[in-house]
């Protein structure tokens, strides 16, 4: 295809852009929807990186309580 009839194809296929006063244009309800659903899982995985993070440090706590009584236990044991 020569340049000229390609310039010309593109011309004729184009279409003006639609004036749209962009302080007027919303998100609309699917927009807030969307918004809001990734608030919530947002909320959610904090609440369950909190709570994954704490379970798993009372778990050192304990296994190091453990470990020093089992210690303890075996300094006083006699032989």
């Amino acid at each position: 295809m020569n340049p000229v009839a390609l310039h010309l194809s593109f011309l004729l296929t184009t279409h003006a852009p639609i004036e749209v006063d962009p302080n007027t244009v919303t998100p609309g309800v699917v927009g807030f929807f969307a918004i809001a659903l990734v608030a919530v899982a947002t909320v959610l995985l904090g609440t369950d990186m909190v709570r994954r993070i704490r379970r798993t440090t009372y778990r050192e706590e304990i296994r190091a309580r453990l470990a020093a009584e089992v210690a303890e236990r075996d300094a006083n044991k006699p032989e």
